[in-house]
């Protein structure tokens, strides 16, 4: 049967081992695909015998992982990648990572003390004991307060146990299945089927080498798309066969290199996207080392996704975040931290649904540990999804994905979260017209007007921006008259030499206060010939005009709110069954007249209007109002009239004082004595000495003179005894010597205090 599969032809300059493989051992030969994609056929005829002759055409050399010939030792033969995974010949030497070096000093005294114990015969058991036991304690104390960035540098530990490790560590039997069907096998992807307690299953993952030349020979764990469309192929596989899917992840990404691209990288990880979201059997994914971007999700989309302890799971490494928001690399662990890509991240955002514990040292500690928590937490997934039915188990695995950075519409954004959207542009300062302000001032006027009359309420958001638009402007303008008058240079100079006083937390100096209440005037003087002053003008008086309708709008809200409260008190439970009480005892006395009241009813009145006047005072003084006084209710028109006279009076006397107080202190000569005073105090500090104190004693005493003299003119002192006076006879109409007002009954003498009016005169001229 041989001879029918092999054409009784000659071809021209190739090797028969070059155009026909002998591995297959069937009898039917394999044409070579080295041999015929070089080959170029062409026939001519002689003798009824057709010859084809093969010209051979130069191409351009496969770079790697594209190699020119599968096998050197074997032409048109199997890839050597193709062997069965063995066990290292050597030990992978110790790797030690930059925060783990605390830990050596540990290992290393360790070592001298069993080294000396060795050497002298001496029993050091209890410093051996000792010094394990500080090592597994600060083993523990660093591994479970890993960094983000440290994490990552444990994901990508070349000791980590690789996909193949975890697959012969957690299976019965394993098979591995090979090629894409279209012309290659990726070396990066492996896929088989394999069994974990008699249940068959499909695995497929990213596969890492464990030392340099398995790395080479792996591409570092980074598909082609070849490598997913073989990974597509045996999805498929195990959808018809019904084998559910386990999936390993551990890639830096896909292999971004060009002829990647031209066959077709994003498309392959596109079709395994849409594919895996319409497969019929339960699919679970382990995040075993790191995953990256599109490379691990081609192979991800799965019902449950699970994470090792210390795996991550990112879209952009931390290195390419950290170079392309900060410029620089050195950046990883802040962008590391900010990704949020460890899995206890991950878990809280719902991307990964658990997390698979590792020994402390990480996964390369005890590798084979680290499988059985694998085999255990895979075991505990595909139960739960098994018990699915195929619709159930589409739905499920969409909702997933849809579930991801889910939003609603209509819920307005956090104020925070608005720091890093887009502002919203506006035009710059100086550029808006009087006239498009003005039309939006009477548009605002008009809307307060429109809701007062139809009894709505309207926000006030659209006030605030204006004002704040309107200040914005009055501000700008302020600076262009500035800087026409010349005045914009002195200004920036006090403006620091303020900032600085400020600063140090010193009294401002006699010298710089005189600056500025030059510069003021300077200022008062040349604004109404600046240039751009009507428009100042103009934009100011709009601003006041809003100010004042913002005001109006406060005033009323809250005395609407004041007169709600005020209201709420009144029909309090507990006062209305006070007052209801008394009205009943009232129409029982038969009292018609105010007089007809006994004088035990009377005091119930009175008290009960007192507690009730407080109540409502309380409110009042909460909204940061003041109550003066409560008027009384027994006192004659006449003693009020004269009351308030004297208190008007008082009130007059007291407004006459602080203004020539006030006058005084605004005087050159004192203040420029209590700045001095203040620079006294300051340099004195805390523990001031002799020659401080007197300074500050004279100083003191300089200032109260000056005051004394001033109030002490002989226009204040007799209003001051005129007052006094006045005082005197409206406490003696009253019987009192003590400053109180008290009303006295005419039967029995009992006093009822109604009000009482404190009065406290400052001793002048004393």
């Amino acid at each position: 049967m041989a001879s029918l599969f092999r054409p009784s032809v000659s071809l021209a300059g190739a090797a028969a081992s070059d155009l026909f493989g002998g591995s297959s051992g069937d009898g039917a030969g394999d044409f070579s695909l080295r041999a015929l994609g070089r080959a170029r056929l062409g026939t001519r005829g002689g003798r009824g015998l057709t010859v084809v002759t093969a010209k051979l055409r130069k191409v351009k050399k496969h770079e790697y992982p594209w190699p020119e010939d599968p096998d050197p030792n074997v032409k048109g033969g199997i890839l050597s990648h193709l062997s069965p995974f063995k066990p290292l010949k050597e030990k992978p030497k110790p790797v030690t990572l930059e925060f783990e070096k605390p830990l050596m000093l540990f290992e290393k005294k360790i070592r001298d003390v069993r080294k000396m114990a060795n050497e002298t015969g001496l029993d050091f058991s209890d410093q051996i004991i000792s010094l394990e036991t500080k090592y597994q304690q600060a083993l523990k104390d660093l591994y479970t307060h890993l960094t983000p960035i440290q994490r990552v540098n444990i994901a990508r530990h070349p000791n980590r146990p690789t996909f193949l490790d975890h697959v012969f560590n957690i299976t019965d039997k394993f098979v591995e299945l090979h090629g894409d069907r279209a012309g290659y096998d990726d070396p990066a992807i492996v896929t088989g089927i394999g069994t974990i307690d008699g249940e068959r299953y499909m695995f497929m993952g990213h596969q890492k080498g464990r030392n340099t030349k398995e790395n080479i020979q792996r591409n570092f764990g980074m598909p082609t798309p070849h490598g997913y469309r073989k990974a597509l192929r045996m999805m498929y596989y195990a959808e018809h066969h019904g084998f559910p899917i386990i999936t390993f992840i551990d890639t830096p990404g896909a292999f971004a290199d060009l002829k990647s691209e031209e066959l077709g990288q994003g498309e392959a990880i596109a079709h395994n996207l849409r594919t895996m979201f319409g497969i019929k059997v339960p699919i679970v994914s382990i995040v075993m080392g790191e995953g990256g971007s599109g490379g691990a999700l081609a192979i991800g989309c799965a019902n449950k996704l699970l994470m090792l302890e210390n795996a991550v799971f990112y879209v952009a490494s931390p290195e390419a975040c950290a170079a392309i928001l900060w410029k620089t690399a050195k950046a990883s662990p802040k962008a590391a931290e900010k990704l949020k890509i460890t899995a206890t991240e991950l878990c809280k955002l719902q991307i990964a649904d658990g997390i698979i514990p590792e020994p402390l040292g990480g996964a390369h500690a005890d590798p084979s540990w680290t499988s059985q928590q694998i085999k255990a937490a895979v075991v505990e997934a595909m139960n739960e999804l098994k018990k699915m039915g195929t619709q159930e188990l589409l739905k499920h695995r969409t909702l997933k994905f849809r579930k991801i950075g889910g939003f609603q519409e209509g819920i307005p954004v956090d104020p925070k979260r608005k720091v890093n959207m887009k502002m919203k542009e506006e035009p710059p300062l100086g550029m808006i017209s009087e006239a498009e302000l003005e039309s939006e001032v009477e548009k605002l006027k008009q809307k307060i007007a429109d809701a007062k009359e139809s009894s709505t309420e309207v926000s006030d958001n659209g006030l605030d921006e204006l004002i704040e638009k309107l200040q914005k402007e009055v501000d700008h303008e302020y600076s262009e008259a500035i800087k026409a008058m010349g005045l914009d240079e002195r200004i920036s100079t006090i403006r620091k030499e303020f900032a600085k006083a400020k600063q140090q937390e010193q009294p401002l100096h006699p010298i710089l206060m005189d600056k500025i209440d030059k510069l003021k005037k300077e200022v008062n003087q040349g604004l109404s010939g600046a240039p751009n002053y009507e428009s100042l003008k103009s934009k100011l008086d709009m601003l006041n005009e809003l100010s004042k309708v913002k005001n109006a709008e406060r005033v009323a809200s809250q005395k609407e709110e004041l007169n709600r409260k005020l209201k709420e008190v009144l029909e309090r439970p507990d006062l209305k069954e006070k007052v209801e009480a008394l009205n009943v005892e009232i129409e029982h006395s038969g009292a018609t007249a105010p007089e007809d009241v006994d004088e035990g009813l009377m005091e119930k009145i009175v008290n009960l209007k007192k507690e009730i006047d407080m109540e409502m005072a309380s409110v009042i003084e909460s909204f940061g109002l003041h109550v003066e006084a409560i008027k009384p209710t027994s006192i004659d028109t006449s003693t009020q009239t004269s009351v308030s006279e004297v208190g008007a009076k008082m009130k007059n006397l007291d407004k006459e004082i602080n203004n020539k107080i006030e006058e005084v202190v605004n005087s050159s000569d004192l203040k420029d004595m209590m700045e001095m005073l203040k620079m006294e105090i300051v340099k004195a500090g805390k523990t001031p000495d002799l020659s401080s104190k007197n300074k500050i004693e004279d100083l003191q005493q300089q200032i109260k003179q000056r005051l004394f003299e001033a109030i002490n003119s002989s226009e204040l002192r007799e209003q001051h005894e005129e007052l006094t006076a006045e005082i005197s006879e409206v406490v003696e109409s009253f019987g009192g010597s003590n400053g109180s007002l008290r009303h006295t009954d005419s039967k029995d003498g009992s006093k009822h205090e109604e009000s009482r009016v404190e009065v406290s005169v400052g001793g002048y001229g004393n």
